[in-house]
C-alpha cells in the first residue's frame, strides 16, 4: 500500500496534463480558425465595399504587425503570470476582434478588427504553444513540436473551409462565421479555465514587457536556416490570404467563397499531414526535404497561374503545403531541442516573430507593387523567394549540437544527440 499513493498521484497528474494538452491544442486551433475566418469574405468586401487588392493586402499586414508587436512585448509574459491567464486574455482579444468584424463597411473597421486579432494571435502563439509543450506526453517525441507548429495550420484550414461554406450557403453570410468563431473562442476559454497550470508564476512580469528576442546559445546556429524556412513558408500563407482571392476570381475563373476557402485550405491542410513525416528524419534532413518539396509546389503554382487551370493550381498548392509542414515542424523541433520550461515562451516568440515577419513584409511590398505590376508578375516574386530559401536550406541546414541538457520536467540531466 505504501507504493500506491505515488502511483495514483502520478496517474492523476497524467490525467490533468492530458486535459491541459487538449485544452491548449483546441484553443490554438480555435485561435487560427478565427484568424482565417475573413479570408473567404475578402472578395465580398471587394465587390460590395470597393476594397482594393492593396487594401486587402494591408489587412494581412495589419494582422501580422499586431502579432509581431504582441510577440515582442508580451511574448515572455506567460512565463511570469502563467500559461492559463495569458491564454484566456489572448482568446478575449480575438473575441473582441470577431465582434468588431460583424460590421465591416469601411477599410478602417477591417484593419482595426484584424489588428485586435493579430495581437490576440501573438499572445496566443507563445502562451498556448508553450502550454502545449509543457503538457504534451513524452511519447511520441515529435508530438509536442508537431502539435505546436501545426495547430495554427489546422486552425487556418478549418477556419477557411468553414467560413467559405457559411458565406456561400448559410444565412447572414457576412456575420454568421464571426458568431461561430466567437462561440468557439468562449468554449476554448472555458476549457483552459478548468485545466491545470503548468508554469509557476514568477516575479518580473513588468520587466518581461521590454522587447527582447533570444534563443539559447546551443541552438543559435540553427536560426539562419530556420528563419529562411519560416519567412518563405509564411510569406506564401500571406500570399494566399492577400492575393489568391483575386487570382481565383480573375485568373482561375471561379467566384465561389467555398472554393476560395478550399484553395486556402489546400495549402494549410497538407502541412498538418506532412509534419509527422518529418519526424522520421533528423531536423536538418527534414528541413531539406520539406523545402525542396515546397519549391516544387511553387513551380507548379506559377505554371498553373500561367495556363489558368484551377485543378493544377490546387494540386501544386497541396504539394507546397506538404513541404511547408515537413520543413516548419523540423525547424521548430530543432530550436526546441533540449529546451527548459523557462526557455519555451522566448523560443516561440522568436519563431513567431520570424513567421509573422515573413507574412508582413513581403505582403507590404507586394501590396504596394500591386498598383503597378500584374498579379502574375507578383507571383513570380514569391516563387523567387521560395527558391532562395530552398537553396539556403539545402546548403546550410544543421542539427542541434550534441550535448548535455537539463530535463525540464524532472530536474535531471540527460544526454540528447542527433546525427549531423
Amino acid at each position: 500500500m505504501q507504493h500506491m499513493a505515488p502511483v495514483i498521484e502520478q496517474a492523476r497528474r497524467g490525467g490533468t496534463l492530458r486535459l491541459a494538452f487538449l485544452s491548449a491544442v483546441v484553443s490554438l486551433v480555435a485561435t487560427f480558425a478565427a484568424s482565417a475566418a475573413p479570408i473567404p469574405l475578402f472578395n465580398v468586401y471587394r465587390a460590395e465595399e470597393g476594397f482594393t487588392n492593396a487594401g486587402i493586402s494591408m489587412a494581412v499586414v495589419t494582422t501580422a504587425v499586431g502579432t509581431i508587436a504582441a510577440l515582442l512585448v508580451l511574448g515572455r509574459l506567460s512565463s511570469h503570470l502563467g500559461r492559463r491567464p495569458t491564454a484566456i486574455a489572448s482568446l478575449g482579444l480575438l473575441l473582441l476582434g470577431c465582434l468588431l468584424l460583424l460590421n465591416v463597411h469601411a477599410i478602417g473597421t477591417l484593419l482595426a478588427g484584424r489588428l485586435l486579432m493579430g495581437v490576440g494571435s501573438g499572445l496566443a502563439s507563445t502562451s498556448l504553444t508553450s502550454y502545449i509543450v509543457d503538457a504534451a506526453p513524452s511519447r511520441p517525441e515529435w508530438l509536442a513540436a508537431v502539435a505546436s507548429s501545426q495547430g495554427p495550420m489546422l486552425g487556418l484550414t478549418l477556419g477557411a473551409i468553414a467560413s467559405g461554406a457559411l458565406v456561400q450557403f448559410g444565412p447572414w453570410p457576412r456575420d454568421l462565421v464571426y458568431l461561430v468563431c466567437a462561440g468557439l473562442l468562449v468554449l476554448s476559454a472555458a476549457l483552459v479555465l478548468i485545466s491545470p497550470e503548468t508554469a509557476k508564476p514568477t516575479p518580473g512580469a513588468w520587466r518581461s514587457l521590454l522587447p527582447q528576442v533570444r534563443v539559447p546559445g546551443r541552438v543559435r546556429h540553427l536560426l539562419p536556416v530556420a528563419a529562411a524556412v519560416f519567412l518563405a513558408t509564411w510569406a506564401t500563407g500571406a500570399f494566399y490570404q492577400a492575393f489568391v482571392p483575386a487570382l481565383v476570381d480573375d485568373r482561375l475563373h471561379t467566384h465561389s467563397p467555398l472554393v476560395l476557402g478550399l484553395v486556402f485550405a489546400a495549402y494549410m491542410a497538407p502541412s498538418v499531414l506532412g509534419a509527422p513525416l518529418g519526424g522520421r528524419f533528423t531536423s536538418a534532413a527534414a528541413q531539406r526535404i520539406g523545402m525542396m518539396v515546397f519549391l516544387a509546389g511553387w513551380i507548379g503554382i506559377i505554371t498553373a497561374i500561367t495556363i489558368g487551370t484551377l485543378a493544377v493550381f490546387i494540386a501544386a498548392t497541396i504539394v507546397a503545403g506538404a513541404g511547408q509542414g515537413i520543413a516548419i515542424s523540423a525547424a521548430t523541433r530543432g530550436l526546441l531541442h533540449g529546451s527548459t520550461l523557462a526557455d519555451r515562451a522566448p523560443i516561440f516568440s522568436v519563431i513567431y516573430v520570424l513567421c509573422y515577419s515573413g507574412a508582413a513584409f513581403p505582403s507590404l511590398i507586394s501590396g504596394e507593387l500591386s498598383n503597378t505590376f500584374a498579379l502574375s508578375q507578383i507571383v513570380v516574386g514569391y516563387g523567387a523567394l521560395a527558391l532562395v530559401a530552398a537553396l539556403l536550406t539545402v546548403l546550410a541546414a544543421r542539427n542541434p549540437h550534441v550535448g548535455t541538457v537539463r530535463n525540464s520536467q524532472h530536474g535531471e540531466f540527460e544526454v540528447q544527440s542527433q546525427t549531423v
